[in-house]
């Protein structure tokens, strides 16, 4: 059974940093892409960030200069490191996977998700 679990959400001040993992278990991605996405209160799912398998990396024009994705496949892990965390930026982070094409999983049609980590920003 594959799962994914984030971990490293908080509440934080507004231009401070986090840095979320998410420990992929169950199956290796190695070779596959991984992602995160956000979900704040009344809103929809926004993609926030996504490394292909060649570690081609693609961000949310929201987070694009602050948030920076990495992963350690040997550890299964994927990484959102977020910088200058703004007031916008709260919400559940959620970690995705897929086994299909980046594009795929960009969309939000990825087939394994986390159960997300909380991200609160006070200003």
């Amino acid at each position: 059974q594959v799962q994914l679990v984030e971990s490293g959400g908080g509440l934080v001040q507004a231009g401070d940093s986090l840095r979320l993992s998410c420990v992929a278990s169950g199956r290796t991605f190695s070779g596959y892409p991984m992602g995160w996405f956000r979900q704040a209160p009344g809103k929809e799912r926004e993609f926030v960030a996504a490394m292909s398998s060649g570690l081609y990396t693609y961000y949310g024009d929201s987070v694009k200069g602050r948030f920076t994705i990495s992963r350690d496949d040997a550890k299964n892990t994927v990484y959102l490191r977020m910088n200058s965390l703004k007031p916008e930026d709260p919400a559940v982070y959620y970690c995705a996977a897929d086994l299909g094409p980046l594009g795929r999983l960009r969309i939000g049609n990825a087939a394994y998700w986390g159960q997300g980590t909380q991200v609160t920003v006070s200003s």
